[in-house]
């Protein structure tokens, strides 16, 4: 598994975790649903600014995005 699907099945969990959708989500990143979609499938990388905004949407923190255990 590449680095991009690990990270996205990091932001899926926590995503799940806090019981919201992937439209909620890119709602607030100002993106589409079919964008957002693709950082958690692992089609498009995050850039530093999205890692920022998605750890705090998400309330969790970068390590908890690159945690590949």
């Amino acid at each position: 598994m590449n680095i991009s699907k690990m990270v996205g099945e990091n932001i899926k969990r926590a995503r799940k975790e806090l019981g919201l959708t992937q439209k909620e989500v890119a709602s607030i990143l100002r993106m589409t649903q079919q964008q957002y979609s693709r950082f958690e499938n692992g089609v498009f990388e995050l850039n530093y600014q999205q890692i920022i905004e998605i750890c705090k949407i998400l309330k969790i923190t970068p390590n908890e995005i690159f945690s590949f255990e």
